[in-house]
């Protein structure tokens, strides 16, 4: 298995590029967010990478942090989740992004992903659920939460379904209770969006 490499930058096409290792030239997928963030053409670069051998190839993909690669793994174990959309799914969001929609289990920020339905987006929540919270990042994520998973999602569900948007969903449950039940939080967050 290749853990990581560290080489010179040859070219950049997004998804891929084309890193030179001691003179072999290895062809690896990125996402979006490692991307943006790699030095010019020449410059050298250390990416860990998940090496993917299929019946027809054997696929590379790097990513700038660890975190990024254990997200990539975990993605990969969601039924019906391939490499593609794996790279798809952290090309739109950030790890952290990712671990609070998991957390908060907002299907919505999912589903503005291309390529992700309302069901793929379901499966991902339901299938990450105990997988994101362990690490570091869903540890401090969990910590900033202001109310528990269960009812802050409930809660900003019931306001998405009536027709507010994500910001104001969103607004309104931050300012709720920590222990505020889902019935009483929503009635409270009706009150705070019809003053504002």
């Amino acid at each position: 298995m290749i853990g990581r490499l560290s080489g010179k930058l040859l070219e950049k096409t997004p998804p891929q590029i084309l890193l030179d290792v001691q003179g072999v030239g290895y062809e690896v997928d990125v996402p979006m967010s490692t991307f943006y963030n790699l030095p010019a053409l020449g410059e050298s670069v250390t990416l860990h990478t998940q090496l993917i051998v299929r019946e027809d190839a054997h696929l590379l993909y790097g990513f700038g942090s660890d975190s990024e690669r254990q997200a990539f793994r975990q993605l990969l174990k969601v039924n019906g989740v391939g490499a593609k959309l794996a790279l798809t799914i952290l090309s739109g969001l950030s790890v952290d992004e990712l671990s609070h929609a998991v957390l908060t289990q907002d299907a919505g920020r999912l589903i503005k992903i291309p390529g992700i339905g309302k069901k793929t987006a379901e499966r991902l929540l339901l299938e990450l659920k105990d997988k994101f919270g362990a690490g570091d990042a869903g540890s401090a994520l969990l910590g900033a939460l202001v109310k528990p998973v269960s009812a802050s999602s409930d809660i900003l569900n019931a306001l998405l379904a009536l027709g507010y948007n994500d910001k104001e969903s969103s607004w309104a449950v931050k300012q709720l209770a920590v222990e505020v039940g889902v019935t009483d939080g929503i009635r409270q967050a009706l009150k705070l969006l019809s003053k504002s």
